[in-house]
C-alpha cells in the first residue's frame, strides 16, 4: 500500500537536531486505517508505523503533494533522503505528461528518493523563491540545497539521468 503526506495546520516544534528551529511536523495518512500520523520530514528513513495500526508508513512509493511553504521548508531542510520537487501548475500541458513519469520514479526509487509536487499557482512565493520561469521544472534537493535541475516534460530515464538520482 502506498502512503500520502497530507498537509493541516499542525503546531511546530523545536526540535535539537535542527539547530533548535521550529519544525512543522508532516502529516503522514496511513492508507490501511486512514489514521493521519504525525512526523518530522528528519524521521523519513526511520521506517515510522502506523500509531494505530503498525502498518509500515513508508516508503514512499508516490509523488506527495506540498500545500504550504512551511511544509516545502521542513522537507527539504531535515530530509535524510534527496527530494526531486516537480514545480507545475494543473494548466500545463507538458506538466501533465511528466506526472506519469514522476510517479514512474517515485514506485523505482521508493526508500532513496521522495519525489514532491509543488504547484506553483498554489504556492507562488516557494516558485519564486528558486526562480522557477518555465513549467515543468524538477529540481533535486540534497542536505538541504538544491544540486540539479532540469526543465521540460521527458521520460522518466532522461529525468534520473540527468538529475543524477
Amino acid at each position: 500500500m502506498e502512503r500520502a503526506i497530507v498537509t493541516r495546520n499542525v503546531r511546530p516544534s523545536l526540535d535539537a537536531r535542527a539547530g533548535g528551529h521550529r519544525l512543522v511536523d508532516v502529516i503522514v495518512q496511513c492508507l490501511a486505517c486512514a489514521r493521519d500520523n504525525r512526523l518530522p520530514a528528519a524521521r523519513l528513513r526511520d521506517k515510522p508505523r502506523c500509531a494505530a495500526c503498525k502498518a509500515a508508513l513508508f516508503p514512499l512509493a508516490r509523488p506527495v503533494s506540498v500545500a504550504n511553504s512551511n511544509e516545502f521548508e521542513e522537507l527539504v531542510r531535515n530530509s535524510p533522503s534527496p527530494i526531486l520537487v516537480d514545480f507545475w501548475a494543473s494548466w500545463c500541458g507538458p506538466c501533465k505528461t511528466v506526472a506519469p513519469e514522476l510517479e514512474k520514479l517515485a514506485r523505482e526509487r521508493a526508500g532513496k528518493v521522495i519525489v514532491a509536487k509543488v504547484d506553483t499557482e498554489s504556492l507562488p512565493e516557494v516558485a519564486g523563491r528558486y526562480g522557477i520561469r518555465s513549467i515543468p521544472t524538477m529540481i533535486v534537493f540534497r542536505d538541504g540545497r538544491e544540486s540539479a535541475r532540469v526543465s521540460g516534460a521527458m521520460p522518466a530515464s532522461d529525468i534520473a539521468e540527468r538529475l543524477a538520482i
